[in-house]
């Protein structure tokens, strides 16, 4: 156990049961008054933790809490993620899963203990959040306070962005969250490229009979097509194997849709029914009858939003002709799965706010930034 500051302040590392049960517990106390708040499914969020969990065969973390006279006021986890290192060699560490009450001293006192951490495995800077790491939850709500969170998106309060750059931080950053209408009406110029371009483009829903062979064409066209992105890191193949199983358990097979030409794949996308909607009121907790709720709500009655958080157009295609057409294609080819099983509201996103050529296809399609997300960094 450490101290701060302010002497009525504790800071603990998180190793035992109890301190996790009281980690995980914080949000529902500090967002109890929030009407836009979701609760994680605890089950899911022990999962993020376990170390079973394929993130650490490449990534180690450390995660603290902050305590008032015994009260659970803030958290915090630092993360070194070996593929970032590998791919970027920035020596830049992690921070993620921040909450805290709104006053200096607890940020001042999570902050410390993570950078301290970070400084010991030689990061020379830290940037975040990352929940837990980027091809995950991404990013500290700074726009688009009122509304839910769509699934695998955070949540934050108006304080948390300012708490954070008290504490040295500056925006690297931003990202934004589209909204998007699924009965969008396409530009004809947009849907007559499309017409002339199926003559050597089919896009096919997931293969459920071929799942590992289409979730191995998945993560091959993500990492061609990502790898100049800022922040990129690959999709780990484990880590990918699992996310794919657990999704086709949760969606139907047309949720995700692959484009070939001339055989080959070069394009993908995925929609995620969100389950925020269907969870909301659940309180993170699926026991007793949550369960049966929860697939009720996602097998029966469908819930009338979803979300598109995974997208790309292989490299070699994103520069001519043919890429833009491409991705609209996709995109239509899901919209009308969506809008077929009574979608009326989808969330794209995250979209990095300098890629023009994302944000130029959405915005012809009818999209609206609604929700701001931003990364922020400091030097060690």
């Amino acid at each position: 156990m450490g101290t701060t500051g302010d002497v009525s302040l504790s800071v603990e590392e998180v190793t035992q049961r109890r301190q996790w049960g009281d980690f995980l517990a914080l949000p529902h106390r500090l967002y109890a008054t929030d009407p836009a708040w979701v609760a994680p499914l605890n089950f899911e969020q022990r999962q993020r933790f376990s170390p079973r969990n394929h993130f650490f065969e490449h990534a180690r973390m450390k995660a603290w809490i902050v305590r008032r006279g015994g009260l659970p006021v803030g958290r915090i986890t630092a993360q070194v993620d070996e593929l970032h290192l590998r791919q970027h060699a920035d020596a830049a560490g992690y921070f993620g899963m921040l909450e805290a009450e709104d006053e200096p001293g607890v940020f001042a006192a999570l902050f410390g203990a993570a950078q301290d951490w970070l400084r010991e495995q030689g990061m020379e800077r830290v940037r975040g959040p990352f929940n837990l790491h980027i091809n995950e939850e991404v990013g500290l709500l700074v726009d688009g306070f009122s509304t839910p969170p769509f699934v695998l998106m955070g949540h934050a309060r108006p304080y948390y962005g300012p708490r954070v750059e008290a504490q040295g931080y500056r925006g690297v950053k931003d990202l934004l969250a589209y909204h998007i209408h699924p009965d969008f009406d396409a530009p004809r110029v947009m849907t007559r490229l499309a017409e002339r371009a199926s003559a050597t483009v089919t896009v096919r829903p997931l293969r459920r009979k071929q799942l590992a062979a289409d979730a191995a064409i998945m993560r091959d066209v993500f990492n061609d097509a990502w790898q100049n992105n800022w922040g990129f890191v690959p999709l780990a193949e484990a880590e990918w194997v699992e996310t794919v199983s657990t999704l086709a358990k949760l969606m139907p097979d047309e949720y995700i849709q692959i484009a070939e030409h001339e055989g080959e794949p070069v394009a993908f996308i995925v929609a995620l029914p969100n389950l925020n909607e269907a969870t909301r009121d659940l309180g993170g907790r699926l026991l007793p009858l949550g369960w049966l709720k929860l697939l009720w709500r996602l097998k029966v009655r469908h819930p009338g939003s979803a979300r598109i958080p995974l997208m790309g157009v292989r490299q070699s295609y994103q520069h001519s002709r043919l890429g833009p057409t491409l991705a609209f294609m996709v995109i239509d080819a899901v919209r009308k799965q969506l809008h077929a099983r009574g979608v009326t509201r989808v969330e794209m996103g995250w979209i990095l706010e300098d890629n023009d050529g994302m944000r130029n296809i959405i915005e012809t399609i009818g999209g609206q930034a609604y929700k701001r997300y931003r990364i922020f960094e400091k030097e060690l």
